[in-house]
């Protein structure tokens, strides 16, 4: 891993983001991983891994936001997402991980070795099925980013993107919501294939129209249905 890191003992079953109910019994197969790996905190824009790097470890986000990037041979850079509390990272890698791993703020993980996880997907045939889902998830997910930056304009980039970032943090759109974007604008630009100065435009735009108010480190979407509206997708 790049750079060093703070660590610290297992936590107790609350503190480290899993479920266990009363008598160690698990309430959600992910549960399984409460006894395994570490917490680690990272501090706002500190490599966790470096595109190339060997796929050791896996983690799932406790607090905090974690980009992950790829950087082209022109030093070009490609933002492929952004990691909220709950997600996991490196389940779904082969040998070497494809996107370096950044945190956007302060971080806190939890780490777990891959061949323990392997291990335990062995053993336990419900933690598999999830992990499996997750990794499909994912995979959809990039079939949408596809979409995304090859068809949509840049309006409906910005619109889908705000939607997305609201329904992962439980917005639940359509109705009025704040959405945190600890994010930059270069980041979004760069994860939306927009230039910075697009990317503030369209976000002034969206402003000015009483589509969303902007606050220091977030939004506030006023007008969903109008998001929907111009994101153009066929699900709303």
């Amino acid at each position: 891993m790049s750079g060093a890191v703070q660590t610290t003992a297992q936590l107790p079953s609350r503190a480290n983001g899993f479920r266990i109910i009363p008598g160690g019994k698990a309430a959600d197969p992910l549960d399984l991983l409460a006894g395994y790996g570490m917490t680690i905190t990272l501090p706002r824009d500190r490599e966790l891994h470096a595109q190339g790097d060997r796929a050791e470890f896996c983690y799932r986000i406790v607090s905090g936001c974690v980009r992950t990037i790829k950087l082209m041979e022109d030093g070009r850079r490609q933002v492929g997402g952004f990691l909220l509390p709950g997600d996991c990272l490196g389940f779904d890698a082969l040998d070497t991980h494809d996107f370096a791993a950044q945190a956007v703020t302060e971080v806190v993980l939890r780490r777990y070795r891959r061949r323990e996880i392997e291990a335990l997907m062995l053993q336990h045939a419900s933690l598999a099925r999830v992990l499996r889902e997750m990794a499909a998830r994912e995979l959809r997910a990039a079939y949408d980013r596809i979409l995304l930056l090859g068809r949509k304009t840049a309006s409906e980039r910005i619109a889908t993107f705000l939607l997305e970032m609201a329904t992962r943090q439980g917005g639940g759109c359509p109705r009025e919501c704040k959405v945190a974007l600890p994010m930059s604008r270069t980041d979004i630009a760069d994860h939306l294939g927009l230039t910075v100065e697009t990317v503030c435009r369209m976000m002034t735009h969206l402003r000015r129209e009483g589509t969303i108010a902007i606050e220091p480190g977030q939004v506030e979407l006023l007008c969903p249905a109008a998001l929907q509206h111009m994101a153009a997708d066929p699900r709303h």
